[in-house]
């Protein structure tokens, strides 16, 4: 790939992703630049630079043809009946050659619509209740003109379906290859409905730009459902998707400023074999209502496997992986159970099972197996729109960033609920992820807005670096983080935060900044893992945290925190639904949370505690301690303040990474290793 246009095309995106997401942000209470260590994916947002317009000119929504001086062809089986000038019919192919307006009605079984005028000519047709069936190629296909609008007459309804195999195509290009095909730009509008029957490869397909603005729009095809090479933009109208391949696609992956799905508004039903909607660019919604399935949905997902086999891999200076115990509803060792290893089996989808035509090209058939909902090779930026996922992979992916302003999701995951390369800052909105292997993963991930409800088969909020760990095993995406983990930081300044992991909850493979927000995480109840897990800080700022789990790998925000926290380990895990409360001394409840698992450390942070303070802990209405708190981390048992033990190398929670509280010499034994009174 040429690296300037890659590198300018990097540019132009991101200031694309800007200038659809900073206003939402701005409107949604986004924390200021003046934030304390601010990421880099929050100051991706604040970047201002030109924008790339996606725009629609007055000929993609006019609907008002009958002022046009119209065409009328009326199809049929006896021939094409013209009434006007610029077009021609010879042997079921109907050509139209010069610029106008031509009104098609009739059926044309055997039939083809082939548009072949001047480059500067615009040509509008008209579907007004038609049928055209091809037996040999694509059933409309747009050789060469400027533009061609293909309008929906309201009240209509309009079929148009390509043959099985074509007996007409350039084998040099792979063209037409599609039930609708243009080798130039391409509009739909209308009121009306098109059914799209893509027999031999796609549906429908632009080389240029394809613009929808109004009509409901059936589509099914072979392998892609819409796709515009350059753009796909969509301003209204009902879209229905059945795919093999993937839903909506755009596909450049070369020029600057192109390869782009942009949405601001419509509703949309996709169901894909592979990839619901994928841009090689840039996916931005502006609003719209989405209800997509692909890959054949979460239930079809591969298997996953812990590294190791139930250990979750090694590090420097201990082991961070599980300690061998019955699993709850497992075998011993955590065969089946949290923590523990599953069989991997191969990806599976219902693309996988449909034959491929051999007009699909290299570059489709080279593609890895992937069941996104929603995937860009650069950027994906949503500002509006009410999304029901239902993915074998990751539902929201970006090879770089994402940045969501606003929106309501329902994800349920066979992989990532959101996974960014590179970054990932949610500045609004409303996340239920009620199914995923990792709830949102990226390198770097700032939450400083909205909604946010994750519940993960593994870590609820992962920070990753280098390959993505759990991928080696062979699930599906093989995700690639960030080769360093120097950089690599969850930074949370806002929002609500709900967590629900049987792996760790919050997990960086590098460090946490907290300076407001709230967060509650149901962390793990096997030992392997922690509701806090961090190799490098966790500086606790603002906010309030409360994050209960189990004991073996628990970890409580770093000494040099400026917000006081605690961390109360019990002699014995606590039932699910166990109410906890930190009151101060005159009975204030200060927190207040019931688990919905079972637990036996809680962490605790909260604006309100501070130093040399008396505060009472309550465990199922009974008060479990009385203490004062001694400094950033109050580390409790039952019978008051305890301290941390440092360990030597090699012991569990030793060395950076630990299942303690990083900063110590040799890092600090988590508080299932910690001496009791």
């Amino acid at each position: 790939m040429n690296n300037k246009h890659t590198n300018t095309k990097k540019i132009r995106l991101l200031a694309l992703l800007c200038a659809v997401v900073l206003p939402a942000c701005q409107s949604q209470g986004a924390a200021p630049a003046s934030t304390p260590s601010a990421s880099p994916a929050a100051a991706q947002a604040q970047v201002l630079a030109e924008p790339v317009p996606v725009s629609y000119s007055k000929d993609d929504e006019n609907i008002d043809w009958k002022a046009a001086s119209p065409n009328y062809i009326e199809l049929s089986a006896a021939g094409a009946d013209i009434k006007g000038a610029g077009a021609a019919a010879k042997d079921r192919t109907l050509t139209i050659n010069a610029a106008g307006t031509y009104v098609l009605s009739g059926i044309w079984d055997g039939g083809q619509i082939v548009v072949d005028a001047p480059k500067e000519d615009k040509v509008w047709l008209v579907l007004n209740g038609v049928e055209i069936t091809s037996k040999v190629s694509a059933a409309i296909y747009v050789k060469q003109a400027d533009k061609t609008i293909v309008t929906l007459q309201e009240g209509t309804k309009n079929t148009v379906t390509d043959a099985a195999k074509y007996t007409v195509v350039d084998s040099s290009t792979d063209e037409p290859n599609a039930a609708i095909y243009s080798k130039d730009d391409l509009t739909i509008n209308g009121t009306g409905a098109l059914t799209v029957r893509g027999n031999y490869n796609n549906g429908v397909t632009s080389k240029d730009d394809l613009r929808i603005t109004g009509g409901a729009i059936t589509v099914s095809a072979a392998d892609d459902g819409i796709m515009g090479k350059d753009l796909v933009a969509f301003k209204a109208g009902t879209i229905l998707i059945e795919a093999a391949g993937d839903g909506i696609k755009s596909t450049n992956d070369t020029e600057a400023a192109k390869g782009i799905i942009h949405v601001d508004g419509g509703t949309f039903q996709i169901k894909a074999g592979k990839d619901g909607m994928q841009a090689a660019a840039s996916v931005q919604v502006n609003g719209g209502t989405f209800a997509i399935s692909s890959g054949g949905g979460s239930a079809s997902a591969a298997a996953k496997s812990e590294a190791g086999g139930g250990m979750k891999g090694d590090m420097p200076g201990g082991m961070k992986g599980g300690f061998p115990g019955q699993a709850e509803g497992g075998a011993p060792g955590g065969t089946n159970g949290e923590g523990g290893a599953r069989a991997d089996k191969p990806v599976t989808s219902e693309a996988a099972n449909q034959p491929k035509s051999s007009a699909q090209s290299d570059d489709a058939a080279a593609e890895t197996a992937s069941g996104k909902a929603v995937k860009a090779g650069t950027a994906i930026a949503i500002a509006k729109g009410t999304f029901s996922i239902d993915s074998a992979d990751d539902a929201i992916h970006s090879n770089q960033s994402i940045a969501i302003a606003g929106g309501d999701f329902s994800i349920a995951s066979g992989d990532d609920g959101i996974h960014a390369d590179s970054s990932i800052l949610i500045s609004g909105g409303k996340i239920q992820i009620t199914k995923s292997y990792e709830g949102i993963e990226s390198s770097d991930i700032t939450l400083a807005g909205g909604e946010i409800h994750v519940t993960a088969s593994d870590d609820g909020i992962n920070i990753g670096g280098g390959a993505d760990g759990s991928s080696t095993n062979g699930r599906a995406g093989q995700n690639k983080l960030n080769s360093s983990s120097a950089g690599n930081k969850l930074t949370i300044t806002g929002g609500s935060i709900y967590v629900n992991a049987s792996g760790d909850g919050l997990d960086s493979n590098g460090s946490i900044l907290m300076s407001g927000g709230t967060v509650y995480v149901n962390g793990p109840t096997m030992n392997g893992n922690g509701a806090l897990d961090y190799d490098g800080s966790f500086e606790l700022t603002g906010g309030l945290l409360v994050a209960a789990g189990s004991a073996g790998m628990a970890q409580a925000p770093s000494d040099s925190s400026t917000q006081s926290s605690i961390l109360m380990t019990y002699p014995q895990a606590q039932k699910a639904g166990t109410k906890v409360e930190l009151k101060d001394k005159n009975g204030k409840t200060l927190a207040s949370y019931t688990p919905e698992k079972s637990f036996q450390t809680i962490v605790i942070g909260s604006p309100e505690l501070t130093k040399d303070t008396a505060y009472s802990l309550y465990t199922g209405e009974a008060k479990t301690v009385d203490f004062t708190a001694s400094g950033a981390v109050t580390w409790l048992n039952e019978n008051g303040v305890t301290t941390a033990r440092s360990s030597g190398p090699g012991g569990f929670g030793g060395g950076p990474g630990g299942g303690g509280n990083p900063g110590e010499p040799g890092g600090k034994r988590g508080p299932a290793e910690m001496s009791r009174p």
